[in-house]
């Protein structure tokens, strides 16, 4: 059980205010997280004495509030599920942003954790499986407002595999000789499987402590302009990696 399950809906709001407020501005004071959170002063106070009481934030009145190195975890946490959801939402079930990030605030404070890894499960399938994507789940819009007929279900067969068939073409004419690729050769956007992770150093301790392993999905999602660092999206996980982590990491562009 990790610490982010051992408190409330309302402190895993602050943490995660905590977290985007320092993400940006270095730190926190009081009155940004009650300007954020639409809550009085007095409340924030007694929140994050709360908070300090746990080892979760560094506060003490009138200064800047951080996060702990535990607080830091706890609030990923948070915002792990968050996005993993509200990322469900729209790309699995074509639900508009502003509505899925609203039911995603209500539901990341009580899903479980094998239900969070099933969901993942489930997005990668859709974004890798050939008849998956965008185009599946605009079939998926179709089928509930006109209904889906058998006919047209074999038609989108046909096409995917014909796309499947082009799209591994083209792949061939842009890497004949079939050489590994490692993420620092892939530009921003760019989904990817993962194939080998060389043994030791940071970037394979990393992916080893959160279970990932070759075959995962991984997306690039930014990367810095001398090309460090490189920002990842894995299992719902926003990673940084230097240059040199992210070359030790072979992938199979999708």
């Amino acid at each position: 059980m990790t610490s982010c399950q051992l408190l409330s809906a309302s402190m895993e709001d602050y943490l995660e205010v905590i977290f985007h407020i320092t993400k940006s501005k270095g730190a926190a004071r009081a009155k940004d997280i009650a300007t954020a959170l639409r809550v009085a002063a007095s409340s924030v106070t007694g929140a994050l004495k709360a908070l300090a009481e746990r080892g979760l934030v560094n506060y003490a009145p009138y200064d800047i509030v951080t996060l702990t190195a535990k607080g830091d975890e706890a609030a990923r946490d948070v915002i792990r599920r968050h996005e993993v959801l509200r990322d469900f939402f729209v790309k699995v079930l074509a639900v508009e942003e502003q509505e899925a990030d609203e039911a995603a605030c209500k539901m990341e404070h009580s899903i479980s954790r094998s239900l969070l890894e099933r969901l993942i499960q489930f997005a990668t399938f859709v974004e890798t499986c050939p008849r998956g994507g965008a185009k599946w789940i605009a079939g998926f819009g179709y089928q509930c407002s006109g209904g889906c007929l058998d006919e047209s279900c074999e038609q989108c067969i046909s096409h995917c595999l014909t796309e499947l068939q082009h799209k591994k073409q083209q792949q061939k004419e842009k890497n004949p000789m079939n050489a590994a690729l490692n993420l620092v050769q892939l530009p921003p956007g760019q989904k990817a499987r993962i194939v080998k992770i060389l043994p030791g150093g940071a970037a394979g301790r990393r992916m080893a402590e959160m279970g990932i392993t070759p075959g995962t999905l991984v997306e690039v999602e930014r990367v810095a302009p001398l090309g460090d660092p490189v920002d990842i999206r894995i299992k719902g996980y926003h990673l940084s990696l230097r240059k040199a982590e992210a070359a030790t990491i072979d992938v199979e562009p999708l």
